[in-house]
């Protein structure tokens, strides 16, 4: 039998993903399963946005342009603008979701075996886009008693070597939930600028907080050329199948760059393209309700764990996720066994275990990962099975 690949053999199963059969089986039991194991909100999708894809005609579904249609990148200058960036629409490659965006970046700027910083935990696909670019993810560790706040700047310093060509962040954070401050944004943007690397930063939640505002990097001044902003309409507009992202930056070098991975790829989609620029005209007051809404779940969610013996969740500050700690061994078995062995009133929930958003070994063995993506009387249910199933774990 032909061998598969190093990278292959190297390329992490995902830890939000890999305990679906066990869920599926649960299914086919007749057990229901809430998912709280994957950043998929059961908001519906605006429906001007999917009107916008079924009122399009023509002939030929064509390619657009590699960079993304002109009149979409267009409109995403007009959305910056409100969000306070102000950006050109050839700073712009749309991309397919923004994993192809935060590939583009660990292509276009990393050769391989060079790093970058990230701190941990961080979230787990880093880990399979640096085994694709052959590049090294370097973590520094953010505690859970202090939030996840970013670590001082001296870890920082320490971690930089002559292989370090970039730092990467998620503003607000996936898995933690955590929202950077200006003054922590500022922080970084004098690590790169003296070190003269790149700041990746991942903004896909930039609607999402809770408390206070998102500062974008794009925002920071005198790091121009430094900076690159990962950013995706999945989570904004609820619609993760759209697979549509930005890759932004006022570097030509590296948007010119980037373009070259974008030609050989093709072309974004068509459809998800037509859907996100009808997304840009959507009225303000959609995030005002969307954000009232996840804000109800966070509390929800917050105050449930927080009330269970041996529990602790930070208060995420953005985002629709959080990282709970837990009084239990293994967060790896104890994901497994909750779908695989325990129920209560023929209901159970997936989680995902904290070990896959930390690259240290032995780390986030007693932490999990919850989206409140569900609404709040299926999130209580939720949370009804987990008091429930910690108490039976730990008596077993």
């Amino acid at each position: 039998m032909p061998q598969i690949s190093s990278r292959g053999q190297e390329m992490p199963a995902s830890p939000i993903r890999r305990l679906v059969p066990y869920a599926e089986a649960a299914r086919k039991k007749g057990i229901t399963v809430y998912h709280l194991n994957i950043g998929q909100p059961d908001i519906e999708t605006p429906q001007p946005i999917l009107d916008a894809v079924r009122r399009s005609d023509f002939k030929v579904l064509e390619y657009t342009h590699s960079a993304g249609n002109e009149s979409y990148r267009r409109k995403l200058v007009g959305y910056y603008k409100r969000n306070g960036i102000s950006i050109n629409h050839t700073d712009i490659i749309v991309t397919t979701g923004g994993s192809e965006a935060i590939l583009f970046g660990f292509m276009a700027a990393l050769d391989p075996g060079d790093e970058v910083i990230t701190t941990e935990p961080f979230y787990a696909n880093y880990n399979g886009f640096a085994v694709e670019a052959g590049v090294v993810i370097k973590p520094i560790r953010a505690s859970i008693e202090s939030g996840f706040a970013l670590p001082p700047i001296q870890d920082f310093e320490k971690a930089i070597g002559p292989k370090t060509k970039a730092i990467i962040i998620c503003n607000p954070n996936n898995p933690t939930g955590y929202l950077y401050t200006q003054k922590e944004l500022e922080t970084l943007r004098d690590i790169v600028k003296k070190h003269n690397i790149y700041l990746f930063s991942d903004e896909a939640y930039r609607e999402f907080c809770y408390s206070g505002t998102a500062f974008s990097a794009l925002q920071l001044t005198g790091v121009d050329d430094n900076v690159v902003v990962m950013d995706t309409v999945s989570k904004r507009y609820s619609a993760c199948g759209a697979r549509l992202g930005a890759f932004i930056s006022r570097n030509k070098e590296i948007v010119g760059t980037a373009l070259k991975f974008a030609q050989a790829r093709l072309s974004p989609p068509s459809f998800a393209q037509i859907l996100a620029e009808a997304a840009v005209d959507l009225p303000s007051d959609y995030f005002t309700e969307t954000k009232k809404e996840y804000m109800k779940r966070r509390d929800l969610m917050v105050s449930r764990l927080n009330s269970m013996p041996g529990v602790f969740c930070p208060n995420p500050g953005g985002a629709f996720y959080a990282i709970a700690k837990l009084p239990i061994d293994d967060s790896d078995k104890f994901c497994q066994w909750i779908l695989e062995t325990f129920s209560y009133e023929n209901q159970t929930v997936m989680l995902a275990p904290a070990t896959g958003f930390y690259s240290t070994a032995g780390l986030g063995k007693q932490e999990v990962r919850l989206a409140y993506v569900l609404n709040c009387d299926h999130l209580g249910k939720a949370m009804d099975c987990l008091e429930k199933a910690l108490v039976e774990y730990n008596n077993r």
